[in-house]
């Protein structure tokens, strides 16, 4: 796998890390009405779309399971405000969606050094 698709792939899982380290045992309730932490996790969901931009195409396509799109589409919507962030919908990205991300991209990980010499 190209060295740079591994950065932009350890970045993205590190910014998903720090996400679910930041909601860790709290709740709904919590979450919303926490500015700081709001913005703490907006910004890394912001980063993660950044980042799946620097992916070659042939990396996405190959993994084509991991909704690449949608996580860029996030992000476009978040910095470009459109109808305000549905924090709920972030919410349920954060409890739903991120452990599963971080799991693919370990396996795709694991599955690199494997392959190569």
């Amino acid at each position: 796998m190209d060295d740079k698709n591994v950065r932009m792939i350890k970045k993205i899982i590190d910014y998903s890390e720090k996400i679910l380290t930041y909601c860790n045992a709290l709740s709904k309730d919590t979450f919303l009405g926490d500015d700081m932490l709001v913005e703490a996790c907006v910004f890394n969901i912001i980063q993660i779309g950044e980042a799946t931009r620097q992916l070659s195409d042939d990396f996405m396509a190959k993994y084509a399971n991991i909704p690449w799109d949608k996580i860029y589409g996030l992000r476009n919507r978040i910095v470009h405000d459109y109808e305000g962030i549905d924090l709920p919908l972030i919410w349920d990205i954060i409890c739903n969606d991120l452990l599963d991300l971080i799991r693919q991209l370990n396996t795709i990980l694991e599955d690199s050094k494997e392959a190569s010499p």
